[in-house]
């Protein structure tokens, strides 16, 4: 094939829960011009448990880079031309590796595993009224299963090699993106230990207002500060890569993938938000440099931050823990289907879920409820009751997870959204998309893009001090990006009336854990008690007898 005409390439790192991609980005076009990808397995040793091979991991995107760079000379690229990598990750998973051996302590712990139900519990007894949101004012997030830091005091309590590695000053943390990023760098003389702000927004222990690791957090989970790595922006040029086919090519962009994706929809005005469709789902609302605390169940979070001297952008993100998982789980769990991608003609093959409700609370339900003591149901079947009724269901149980999402945004920022920006490997289902508009009543905008979370991050990548290919400040809304558009069908009497019986099914769900949650504050609150010195105990009842003898004789 003739060489194409020199420019400059951005390459991108897509690190998936699932799925790990590298692509090659024309500078000009800002179309993939080649990619490949592979999937990692993920393990689930026990319920409620889910982790992935580190080492698998870099395995796999070495394996990716190799690919590409092959496929490279046969489509006119030169693998010289690649000026700039961005790396995007999933989000809050956490590991621990020794800086020495460069060896994991413990399999990387996914952000959907909740090993630790009991960690939150045992964190809630100490705080003032068990008030999971004690923390919101600093870190934006919630104590929860969910975050990093909660993972990171679980390995600590309950893995002796990393309680080890820590008192003997060798033990380092990471989400993905600082995992990747220590690898590609490593060399004789170290690595660069790094991550970005989007990603430290996610650990529960990085202050929005500082942007730096908060030393009270820290305290209170007890957690050292010297295995933290160092928050960066999202856009700067972080170090080179060591070796490799890439080596000497500068690292330049990071995201979180959600926050990726904001970027890659070009959601970068106050106002704008999108939401992304994979094994769960996630909607982010452009909140400009203002931070808005949420009241309705919501995160405040970093959205981007465009280079080091830039200001951040905020955002407020709701997460749904299972939307695509929902449908692989009806086919490998109930085999409803041989294929996920059968479920789209067995749902139309019934014009109605025959009022069945799905509500996959698995691991339990985020935002806007988070309540970990929720567990999954279906409800409202009948002897008429068929599998594509069910298959149905869950596609517009992940309607209604967004919806959810959506009420909550409009309660937090008084405006509703005019339009849905909506990306990710589900939105191929068309009816899942025209079931979104009409549960939401709004219209649901696909990007024309292939896959706008590896977009994102090539963007940031592209714009950085140094790289400088794209100017983000600068950037207009491109009607190019803009596909497929559906709109509403259905009546507000109809989609009213379903969604009310969606909260009825979630109902349904609450409290099926709820019991180990007692014990664990049982426990945790008679060590607390145990603590108190004898005088001060007696003394404390003694002086709560008087008064209620006293209100008593009233």
């Amino acid at each position: 094939m003739a060489e194409r005409g020199r420019e400059p390439l951005i390459a991108v790192i897509d690190e998936g829960t699932l799925t790990i991609r590298f692509v090659v980005f024309s500078s000009k076009t800002r179309q993939e011009l080649v990619s490949h990808k592979l999937d990692v397995v993920q393990k689930c040793p026990q319920e409620g448990w889910a982790e992935e091979d580190p080492q698998e991991i870099l395995s796999a995107i070495q394996q990716c880079i190799a690919r590409v760079v092959e496929q490279m000379p046969a489509l006119g690229l030169r693998v010289t031309d690649i000026v700039a990598v961005g790396v995007t990750n999933q989000r809050e998973t956490t590991l621990v590796w020794d800086k020495e051996t460069g060896e994991p302590l413990f399999n990387a712990i996914l952000w959907s595993d909740i090993r630790t139900a009991v960690t939150v519990d045992q964190i809630l007894a100490k705080l003032p009224d068990n008030n999971k949101n004690y923390f919101v004012p600093i870190c934006g997030l919630p104590v929860s299963p969910y975050f990093s830091a909660i993972k990171l005091r679980w390995l600590i309590d309950n893995i002796p090699s990393v309680r080890k590695a820590i008192s003997e000053q060798r033990c380092l943390f990471g989400t993905i993106d600082t995992w990747i990023v220590w690898n590609l760098t490593r060399t004789d003389l170290g690595a660069l230990h790094v991550t970005d702000v989007t990603n430290a927004s996610r650990t529960m222990l990085m202050n929005l207002d500082t942007l730096n690791w908060d030393p009270v957090i820290c305290k209170h989970f007890n957690i050292p500060m010297e295995i933290l790595p160092t928050i960066r922006s999202s856009s700067e040029i972080y170090g080179k890569i060591a070796s490799g086919p890439l080596k000497g090519v500068p690292i330049s962009g990071i995201l979180g993938n959600q926050h990726s994706a904001l970027v890659g929809q070009q959601c970068l005005h106050i106002g704008q938000a999108k939401n992304t469709y994979r094994s769960g789902c996630f909607l982010l609302y452009n909140m400009g440099n203002k931070k808005v605390y949420s009241t309705h169940g919501l995160l405040t979070t970093v959205g981007y931050q465009l280079g080091p001297n830039s200001p951040v952008t905020y955002a407020l993100e709701g997460s749904v823990a299972v939307a695509g998982t929902a449908v692989r789980f009806l086919r490998d769990n109930l085999n409803l289907m041989k294929d996920v991608s059968e479920a789209e003609g067995l749902a139309k093959s019934v014009k109605t879920t025959g009022d069945v409700y799905f509500v996959p609370a698995f691991s339990g339900l985020y935002a806007p409820y988070w309540r970990k003591d929720a567990r999954g149901i279906i409800c409202g079947l009948t002897q008429y009751t068929t599998k594509a009724h069910i298959i149905r269901a869950a596609l517009e149980a992940i309607c209604f997870q967004t919806r959810d999402i959506l009420e909550a945004m409009h309660k937090d920022c008084g405006v509703p959204l005019t339009k849905l920006q909506a990306d990710g490997i589900l939105t191929n289902n068309k009816l899942l998309m025209q079931l979104q508009a009409d549960i939401c009543g709004i219209p649901v905008v696909l990007s024309s893009a292939k896959d706008v979370t590896s977009l994102g991050v090539a963007l940031v990548a592209g714009h950085a001090k140094g790289i400088e290919l794209w100017d983000l400040t600068k950037e207009e809304e491109d009607a190019d990006h803009i596909g497929d558009t559906f709109l509403p069908a259905a009546s507000a009497l109809d989609r009213n009336l379903r969604y009310k019986k969606w909260k009825m099914a979630v109902e349904r769900s609450l409290g099926w854990a709820s019991t180990k949650k007692s014990v664990a504050m049982t426990d945790e609150r008679y060590r607390l008690l145990a603590s108190i010195p004898p005088s001060w105990f007696l003394l404390g009842s003694f002086t709560m007898l008087t008064i209620s003898h006293a209100l008593a004789a009233r």
